[in-house]
């Protein structure tokens, strides 16, 4: 029971990180039905200016808002300087422009931050919490907790605010949006900050617990974008469920069968899934007449 427990803490862990990253996948194909493939490069870039300012002496509330300020403008530049002059080409043209900005993000972390793995302190300390007879680290409760929050805030943000409503319409009907005076333009860009953001606030808390390196987030946001799609991409609540499935399952295997499948369960997961429900988990269900 106690190592049943173990890989469950580690796999909902890991897997509320993919939740961030699935939830950043989702907000930009909701605002454009692209698909962005740099979402994994902002999960690192979060880390990675994390440690930086860690190691200039910043304290930490302000390190921690730089590290999430900094990706997110990023993010912006992204939508103003390739994706805006892309504007009316095809989604595959989109999708390979967003594998190029991530190509482009993680050389220039290379050059500027090295090839090493670099760690970061825990926010709580190293001492772990028994729990059952298992380890429970304490910066996992950060990140379930921050995980938590964020979910919360989003819906609020979703459902009570003008702008979050502006993103929904513009998700349901660009063309319905402009004509009732949506700037559909600002809310893409607002899009791709706010999944920035996301996915460094991911990159951040995660960090603690498995390092970080200038070519971490190909694989983070490759594990988010599957968690997207199982949860049925275009859904923040798939979104969650999809990563914190990922996550559970990625840990029950490595322990129970081998870490060399690690990698290779999220990706045989989505064609499981998928097979039996095409729209994933938590896929709207649609209807067309023929």
């Amino acid at each position: 029971m106690a190592q049943f427990l173990q890989f469950l803490f580690s796999g909902v862990t890991v897997g509320a990180g993919y939740a961030l990253a699935a939830l950043g996948f989702t907000l930009i194909y909701n605002a454009s039905n692209v698909i962005n493939f740099a979402q994994g490069e902002f999960i690192m870039l979060g880390g990675v200016v994390m440690v930086f300012f860690m190691h200039t002496g910043l304290p930490l509330p302000l390190a921690l808002a730089l590290a999430i300020a900094l990706p997110a403008g990023v993010g912006i530049l992204i939508e103003k300087l390739a994706i805006q002059p892309a504007k009316g080409a095809d989604v595959v043209s989109l999708i390979i422009i967003t594998i190029g900005a991530s190509l482009l993000i993680r050389g220039l972390v290379q050059i500027w931050f090295g090839k090493g793995t670099h760690g970061l302190e825990p926010f709580s300390g190293h001492a772990p919490i028994s729990v059952g007879g298992a380890s429970l680290q304490p910066q996992s409760l950060w990140v379930l907790g921050v995980t938590a929050l964020v979910v919360v805030a989003l819906w609020l943000f979703f459902s009570r605010t003008v702008i979050g409503k502006a993103i929904r319409a513009t998700s349901c009907n660009p063309l319905a949006a402009q004509l009732v005076g949506i700037d559909t333009q600002r809310v893409l860009l607002i899009s791709y900050a706010l999944s920035a953001a996301l996915g460094a606030v991911g990159g951040i808390l995660l960090t603690p617990l498995t390092m970080t390196s200038y070519d971490v987030g190909i694989m983070l946001g490759l594990k988010g974008f599957v968690a997207a799609v199982v949860g049925g991409l275009g859904s923040g609540l798939g979104a969650v469920i999809g990563g914190l499935l990922v996550g559970v399952i990625e840990a029950m295997s490595a322990g129970y069968l081998s870490s060399a499948y690690k990698d290779a369960v999220p990706f045989a997961l989505i064609f499981v899934i998928l097979f039996f429900m095409p729209r994933g988990l938590m896929g709207a269900k649609v209807t067309e007449r023929v």
